[in-house]
């Protein structure tokens, strides 16, 4: 796909959010916060979707300290917790009677092997499943508000590296575990649910379309995280390396996401990310992730196999007249 990306483009190109409601998963830190100051300053009300109140709360704060104007409401998500999701689901419903950007945002990264409430390797769980719930929960509301709405979920570059494939013999990694393998599987399930949720919101005509980023490789809390990565000087050296020439601000991490969301040329089913080196940083554009990712039998069987675990059915209905 060419890339048909303005040169140079910032949040300050984003188009005015006024009127429009926005959830940001992760919204309290890293590339959530970035993406929330820049809805914020463009007149977006911004919902904090955030699994701490506390550190949400504080984030709000500063947003509130440096946007006269920010319109932000805090509300309790814990992907991690399939019964936080459709609380969240319940609460939001309750509040607002719209919604034009659901951005996918959260995630953790390359963690030791552990279970979310609902039984789930963790990382395929809260980067994957949560949103994956999240998004069918909330999904009358985008398909029902005025205008074209997007789904944005952020993957990331790391889905081309480990097999590259989805592991359903053992999706949960109880039989055998790698904390990048899993990492990798979560990120590409990202993609292959962006692209079979925009094939199917397209058959029943739906304004509301899916969208996926990836910031690069971006320096965040996630980044920065229990890794467990190797403290050896020579990993130490290798790192200082990557993060001077290789690695960008948390704010141009975010705006793959932020371009995904709300620029005109962009439609359903594409993937935005950093222009430059190995799509490690540079100017968002149009991208192109790996040949599994398009595998239509393999988006089937992996959303099939999420609305089982999940007990999340997606309904789509043609929208009807006016």
């Amino acid at each position: 796909m060419e890339a048909t990306t303005e040169s140079n483009w910032t949040a300050t190109n984003m188009p005015d959010q006024s009127g429009r409601t926005v959830i940001i998963t992760g919204a309290n830190s890293g590339l959530g916060l970035e993406a929330t100051k820049a809805f914020a300053r463009k007149g977006g009300h911004v919902v904090m979707a955030c699994r701490s109140l506390d550190r949400a709360n504080r984030a709000r704060r500063k947003i509130e300290s440096m946007v006269s104007d920010a319109s932000l409401t805090v509300l309790e998500l814990d992907l991690a917790s399939q019964a936080s999701i459709r609380q969240f689901g319940t609460e939001f419903e309750s509040e607002f009677d719209r919604l034009d950007v659901l951005l996918n945002n959260a995630g953790i990264m390359m963690t030791p092997y552990s279970t979310t409430e609902d039984g789930f390797e963790r990382q395929l769980g809260v980067n994957h499943l949560g949103h994956f719930a999240l998004t069918g929960l909330l999904l009358d509301h985008l398909v029902e508000t005025d205008g074209e709405t997007r789904v944005v979920t952020q993957s990331s570059i790391a889905h081309k590296s480990g097999s590259g494939e989805i592991h359903f013999d053992d999706l949960n990694g109880k039989q055998s575990y790698s904390r990048f393998e899993a990492y990798a599987q979560s990120k590409l399930a990202n993609l292959l649910f962006t692209y079979e949720l925009d094939r199917r919101l397209r058959a029943v005509g739906a304004d509301t379309i899916a969208v996926a980023a990836h910031p690069g490789s971006s320096a965040t809390e996630l980044a920065s995280g229990d890794t467990e990565m190797d403290t050896s000087v020579i990993q130490q050296i290798v790192r200082k390396f990557v993060n001077t020439f290789m690695t960008q601000s948390a704010v141009a991490g975010a705006l793959p996401a932020l371009y995904a969301a709300t620029a005109a040329n962009v439609d359903g089913g594409h993937y935005i990310g950093p222009g430059g080196l190995l799509e490690m940083r540079g100017n968002p554009t149009h991208v192109v992730s790996n040949a599994t990712s398009y595998d239509h039998a393999t988006a089937r069987r992996l959303w099939e196999v999420s609305e089982e675990l999940t007990g999340v059915t997606f309904e789509f209905e043609e929208p009807q007249p006016a």
